[in-house]
């Protein structure tokens, strides 16, 4: 059994390993992190691109489904990773109040559905949001 615990907010979380032969705690520490990250990656698809609004029966409605929302969540987090702007040299230097600030996922989606929605903002605007 694994225990690992949150630095933040001093969480425990627990993962029941096994294996069929003896595997070196560091590899299985590196695997249950794995399993932690991939989480957070379906939470975050969760949230940002209705993985979890699905009301279908069959397994290949299902699958489309699933398919088409990670596919979504790619294509915003592509886009919010090539959206950030460049930085100075000095990467320790803390950015100044004119410096562009670093767009994520939501800030895209939000922008995405303002510009495939049609409202009565107009385009010149929208930035400001």
């Amino acid at each position: 059994m694994l225990i690992r615990r949150d630095p933040r907010s001093g969480e425990l979380a627990f993962c029941l390993c096994w294996s069929p032969g003896r595997v070196p705690l560091s590899e299985l520490v590196r695997v249950a992190g794995t399993r932690w990250c991939i989480k957070e990656c379906f939470q975050t698809a969760k949230g940002h691109a209705g993985l979890d609004h699905y009301q279908v029966r069959h397994w290949i409605a299902w699958h489309r489904h699933v398919t088409l929302a990670m596919l979504a969540l790619a294509f915003l987090a592509v886009l919010a990773a090539d959206g950030t702007p460049a930085r100075t040299a000095q990467p320790n230097q803390p950015p100044r109040g004119t410096d562009p600030i670093d767009l994520t996922v939501p800030e895209f989606r939000h922008l995405l559905g303002a510009l495939l929605i049609p409202t009565d903002i107009s385009p010149r605007r929208l930035p400001h949001w």
